[in-house]
């Protein structure tokens, strides 16, 4: 295993994803709190998680779990809806008294406070959208809301290949969304942290008027309070590039990062799982 440049001083934010999809959640992480020192592993040996068994997604979870955990974080970000739907508790008990935000709640929360007609659609991928986690979370919060689910299995290999403004992209998310566009929802959850990075695609086949929730931006608000409510923020007032770990092609995860972080590239390492 390569070695990660970092103090283990329990001052990282550690975020895992089954791919690239994660990295709207560095985004939006990097956007609220930039001075945070952040550790990313993107499972892209394994991913798509989505179309796997609930018994091999929680493998998968308590693997990336462990991954991070040698980095001592002082907070573990699951930026898998397909985890947060189906193994959170997983990644709870390995984290111990490590706090774990899931990005599902936080956008489960954010949808209800917005939606004006209670009537919200939720994409996934099939896992997601099968355990019916959404619809469940946001219906604790208010059960006069109506959920209207779509699963969306093509997104995430369109995400991963970069195809950000391709035909191929446009023509699926007009297959996928021509249902719920009928539905008259007033809005709509990104419910895989792959789909921000389609989100120009998605909004525009969706049509004006319906508020799109990023799930990322949700949790990066939740992560914010946590840090502030435990005194763990860091006041370094010092900017750092976030460290990335992933199981399989580091090339090719190195040019979709540039591609949708346009930021500077850090060094990608390659680990084990």
């Amino acid at each position: 295993m390569s070695v990660v440049n970092c103090e283990l001083n329990k001052s990282l934010i550690g975020i895992f994803d089954s791919g690239i999809g994660g990295l709207t959640v560095v985004k939006a992480i990097q956007a609220a709190l930039p001075f945070e020192r952040i550790i990313y592993f993107g499972d892209t040996a394994r991913v798509p998680y989505g179309p796997k068994s609930e018994v091999t997604i929680r493998k998968y979870a308590a693997d990336d779990t462990a991954i991070l955990m040698r980095y001592q974080p002082k907070v573990i970000i699951v930026a898998c809806n397909t985890v947060s739907a189906l193994a959170l508790d997983i990644v709870e008990k390995a984290c111990g008294d490590v706090p774990v935000i899931g990005v599902l709640k936080a956008g489960a929360e954010l949808a209800v406070q917005v939606t004006k007609n209670n009537r919200i659609g939720v994409i996934g991928t099939q896992a997601t959208v099968g355990s019916n986690a959404y619809a469940r979370a946001i219906n604790e919060l208010n059960p006069d809301i109506e959920v209207i689910s779509k699963a969306c299995p093509l997104f995430v290999p369109l995400a991963e290949e970069g195809f950000i403004n391709h035909l191929a992209t446009k023509l699926v998310a007009e297959h996928y969304l021509a249902e719920i566009r009928t539905e008259e929802i007033d809005t709509l959850v990104l419910g895989c942290t792959h789909y921000p990075i389609l989100r120009e695609i998605i909004e525009a086949t969706i049509g004006s008027g319906i508020r799109i929730i990023d799930s990322a931006e949700a949790v990066a608000l939740r992560t914010r309070e946590l840090l502030l409510e435990s005194g763990q923020l860091n006041r370094s007032q010092k900017a750092s590039v976030p460290n990335l770990l992933v199981s399989d092609l580091p090339q090719k995860f190195s040019m979709l990062y540039q591609l949708f972080m346009g930021s500077e590239l850090p060094d990608v390492h390659l680990v084990e799982v």
